[in-house]
């Protein structure tokens, strides 16, 4: 099932597009459920109702991103039809997808992750600014609370710049988080369910390295071939483990299922002066938890794959491992 009406269509349709080509053939049969932006659905370009997969496939291989596939909504249409379907059950995928929750309930669980001001779209632009301005130094990381594949997101390093990044982030949400800017070594890690005896697998940490003239990890970075992404990533054993560690605990303390990767920041950075009695999991330095994404890309260019070929898993088994999953566990 792949496409959906979010910004992150057409990604969505790459995911499945890959998915399909190496689905492996002598297993199963595959059945391109296309969700058009105009809400028109397609099985195998042919227009059916959504509902008629509960009578045409076993389960579901949910390849949409972002609105309606992957914060809860497809998955609880997908409860109501008691259709199996890879991914997270639709609790934990609306709170992952929901940053302002998700990083609430990271805090509480210890991790550490980047201090941020929740701005609404009914605050005046100068308003919010202005306190952004005077709460947090320059830079700044402006994104919508929800969505994925750093759409909309944007670095200000000034007060014009923040107030543009707000007014873009706005287009999108209609909550904007704005989180201080930690500079260092971007890494992701993946997590697979009941792989090689273990409840959650974690992938090998992956370091990612944008174009120097790029400031960070963005959408054209992620898919146009131009980022070096080295896998396994150059760390010494103990920081690897910490950060393996926080993508286990991410998992387990927002629910999620099958299979999830999230991103974060290993920071050298010293001291700030912001001690706050109710942040006390932000930290100074280390490794900080920037946010899970419970459907992680599967196109050619996508991170999750390369982890898993990293331990000798290629694509088709992947999925095959996907597939399972999905097919053994208890729906919710």
């Amino acid at each position: 099932m792949r496409g959906g009406p979010s910004v992150e269509h057409e990604v969505s349709i790459k995911t499945g597009e890959n998915v399909l080509r190496y689905l492996p053939k002598d297993k199963y049969e595959g059945v391109d459920i296309v969700l058009q932006k105009d809400g028109q659905c397609l099985f195998n370009n042919s227009p059916q109702y959504f509902q008629k997969a509960n009578y045409l496939v076993d389960v579901v291989f949910n390849a949409l991103h972002g609105y309606f596939g992957e914060d809860g909504k497809v998955q609880q249409i997908l409860n109501n039809l008691n259709l199996p379907y890879t991914g997270s059950g639709a609790l934990s995928s609306s709170i992952a997808m929901n940053k302002v929750l998700s990083r609430d309930i990271f805090a509480k669980s210890g991790l550490k992750i980047p201090r941020a001001i929740v701005v609404k779209e009914d605050e005046p632009l100068d308003e919010a600014a202005g306190k952004i301005f005077r709460t947090m130094n320059p830079f700044w990381v402006v994104k919508p609370a929800s969505g994925g594949s750093s759409i909309g997101v944007t670095i200000a390093r000034n007060f014009p710049e923040l107030v543009e990044a707000l007014e873009n982030a706005f287009r999108l949400d209609s909550t904007v988080i704005v989180e201080e800017y930690i500079k260092g070594r971007e890494v992701t890690c993946g997590v697979l369910e009941n792989f090689r005896d273990e409840e959650h697998y974690v992938l090998p940490v992956i370091e990612i390295i944008p174009p120097a003239e790029r400031n960070f990890f963005d959408y054209e970075c992620k898919y146009d071939g131009s980022t070096s992404e080295i896998c396994p990533a150059p760390l010494d054993f103990q920081l690897k483990k910490e950060i393996e560690d926080i993508a286990r605990q991410a998992h387990r303390v927002l629910g999620c299922a099958n299979y999830s990767r999230t991103d974060m920041i290993v920071s050298p950075r010293p001291s700030t002066s912001f001690d706050s009695a109710q942040d006390k999991s932000l930290g100074t330095s280390g490794v900080y938890l920037l946010e899970i994404n419970t459907l992680p890309g599967l196109t050619s260019e996508s991170l999750l794959p390369k982890s898993a070929e990293a331990v000798g898993c290629n694509f088709p088994q992947l999925l095959d491992h996907i597939i399972e999953l999905a097919l053994n566990r208890n729906k919710f």
